[in-house]
Formats: C-alpha cells, structure tokens, sequence
C-alpha cells in the first residue's frame, strides 16, 4: 500500500450560515490539500463530524470530494461505527470504486472487550472488497485496541494493511512497530508525535493540521521518512503552536478558524460542538497571518 505512505489529511465539511454544507468551500479545501502536496484524502472521518450528518448529507460530501479530486489522489473512506452489522451491510452494498481502503474506528460506546474489538473487525474484513485501515482512538472510543489486537488482526487478515494509531501513546506505537508484520502500515493519528513516530518506523499520518498547512506539513512528513531529522523538526517546532490551538477547544472547531483565517470556509461547527471562542481564534489568526508572509 505504498499510496498510504506520507501524509493523508481528514478533511473538514465546511458549513454555510445556516448550517447546510458549503460544497463549494469543500472543493476548495480539496484543492488546497491537493496543491499543497499531500498524499492522500480521507473522507467521513470523525474531523468531518460524520456524527452529525445525515445518510443524503454523507453521499453530497463524498460526491463532492470525488468530483472535486478528479482522480488526482487516493482517496479512503470512514466506514465504522459500533454497530458491526450496520457496518458490514454497508461494506456489501456500496460502490468503493473511488476509494482506495477503508478507514475504520475501534467501536466506541459499547465498550468491548479485545476479544469483542477483534471479532468486530474480523467481521470487517470478511466483508469488505478493498482493504482495511483500523483506527484507535481511545480518548473518543473509551476502549484502546491494543497492539497484541492490532497484531493478531493483521496477521490473520491479508486486507487489514494498516492502523491510525491515535492513542497518543509512543510507546504503543513503538510496540506496534516492533512486532507488525513487515508490509502492514503504522500510520500516526496524533499531529503532534506524527514525526517521531516515523522516525520510529512509522509510515506517515492520517492528519488534521495538514490541511490547514498542506505545503508545510506534509514536507516535513517527508522529511522524516528520508531521514533528513533536523530539517524535519525545524517544521515540526514550527508548527508546534498551532498544533495545540486547533485541539484546543476541540476538533474540528481549531482546524475550521484555520480556513476561516485563510478565507477558505467559514468556522462553522454544528452542535454539540461549538466554534473556537474569540481569543483562540485571534490566535489562530495571528499564527496563520504570521505563517503566510
């Protein structure tokens, strides 16, 4: 899966004033991340408030992305949920003919066991045509799939390639790195540790601020994967700020005043979420004014 080698970037869906999606901000975000050199796109995943969307709201975003893609990048899709077989349904009946693997989260709410996580992507994998990213996410699933899971799955399934690992945890990550099967993918969920993370091994990162400074961020990742470190660390501390401040106050609400401050959408999130208060926004701004000198 050398196409899921560097950066991908978990697109936003920019609302209007009224809340309805702003298909043409869409476009420009993909065109933007496209320009700016990322690797791949990610659709659906939790940084486009997929929870908040309704079915017909879901189809016009991955429409949107598609058409406004043309083909230029891999794309992969956010297939999860914590109800394996609405999941697997889905897996069966969709056309993923634009899409190049699947990204799916360790079920949240439920909050099974690791037996329980591995029968549900078992189940995945079975039914799914194209290959399987997992994703671990424990702040927001209250489970963490742990590495022996990851392992397990990975050897027991050819089409599970790879694993957003998000738990924020390096050493996690280092155990992952240690004992996966040499062609599955450690890709980092967490900006801030994405870098060591591939110099650990790791082959890139499913991102949120690399949409925001596709140019910037998505350089640096290769520049870890080439083993040029202090050059890679010279973005990193860069971007270090404004990596705290869009998770400030939640995500997507930091990514979002980052596009606001670029003129590229508006910083609209819809509830339960709220946009980033006026004092992180006047900060975002000034770091994004600063940036683009």
């Amino acid at each position: 899966m050398q196409s899921l080698i560097g950066t991908g970037v978990a697109l936003v869906t920019p609302f209007k004033e009224d809340f309805s999606i702003d298909t043409e901000a869409l476009q420009r975000i993909v065109n933007f991340s496209v320009d700016g050199g990322v690797e791949y796109l990610v659709v659906m995943g939790t940084t486009a408030e997929n929870a908040t969307l309704t079915k017909d709201e879901k189809e016009l975003v991955i429409t949107t992305v598609i058409n406004a893609n043309k083909g230029r990048l891999p794309l992969v899709l956010g297939v999860g949920g914590n109800n394996t077989m609405e999941i697997v349904g889905e897996l069966k009946t969709r056309d993923f003919s634009a899409f190049e693997a699947i990204l799916s989260v360790s079920p949240y709410y439920n909050r099974p066991t690791q037996e329980g996580i591995y029968q549900h992507f078992k189940a995945i994998a079975e039914a799914s045509p194209i290959p399987v990213i997992l994703y671990n996410v424990p702040g927001r699933t209250s489970s963490n799939m742990l590495p022996s899971t990851v392992i397990r799955l990975a050897n027991d399934f050819a089409n599970v390639v790879a694993i957003k690992e998000a738990a924020g945890d390096l050493v996690q990550a280092m155990q992952l790195l240690k004992n996966k099967p040499s062609d599955f993918l450690v890709i980092s969920g967490d900006d801030m540790i994405a870098l060591p993370i591939i110099l650990a091994g790791g082959s890139g990162v499913i991102s949120v601020i690399g949409q925001g400074f596709p140019k910037e961020f998505s350089e640096m990742i290769r520049l870890g994967l080439n083993r040029k470190v202090n050059e890679a660390f010279k973005t990193q501390y860069f971007l270090s700020d404004c990596i705290d401040m869009i998770f400030e106050q939640g995500n997507p609400a930091g990514i979002k005043q980052v596009f606001k401050s670029l003129g590229i959408a508006e910083n609209i999130v819809r509830l339960p979420l709220v946009a980033a208060d006026e004092s992180l926004a006047n900060r975002i701004d000034e770091f994004v004014k600063k940036s683009i000198k």
